[in-house]
């Protein structure tokens, strides 16, 4: 956990005119330790002093404050994970039978081709691109097997 990610997230909190409680601060831990985008009930699993209400309400908050992000899959769960501008770039596998969702990294030539394809597209309709997200969605080994 890096001092830079406590202090963005209170600095960002700050301008949304909310405080960095130890609720958030426990949130946003959690999501760093996390290897994947983690649904609540994960969450609260690894930070078991947080009541369930809490939880979605300091998700909202941080979601607002562009600290999280909000993945919606196939399955029931939201999931959640720090902002890519607080990590790194990256893009998700989602299965459509479990609902698991992976991060995977595109290899830099493939990112370069997506970046052109985004750019290609935006331009063509006069839009500007602030970031982009590719979520590939298909079946997990385990939901294949």
């Amino acid at each position: 956990m890096s001092p830079d990610l406590h202090a963005t997230a209170a600095a960002r909190l700050r301008d949304d005119g909310q405080r960095y409680t130890s609720n958030r601060r426990a949130l946003v831990e959690a999501l760093d330790e996390a290897e994947h985008p983690l649904t609540i009930p994960e969450l609260l699993a690894r930070r078991t002093a947080i009541p369930q209400s809490s939880a979605y309400r300091n998700l909202a908050v941080l979601e607002r404050a562009g600290v999280v992000d909000r993945l919606v899959t196939t399955d029931e769960f939201a999931r959640f994970e720090l902002a890519e501008d607080l990590t790194e770039h990256h893009h998700h596998l989602i299965c459509s039978g479990c609902g698991a969702v992976a991060d995977v990294a595109a290899d830099p030539r493939i990112e370069e081709l997506i970046e052109q394809a985004v750019t290609k597209a935006a331009t063509a309709s006069g839009f500007r691109v602030d970031a982009h997200r590719v979520d590939l969605v298909g079946r997990c080994a385990t939901c294949v097997a």
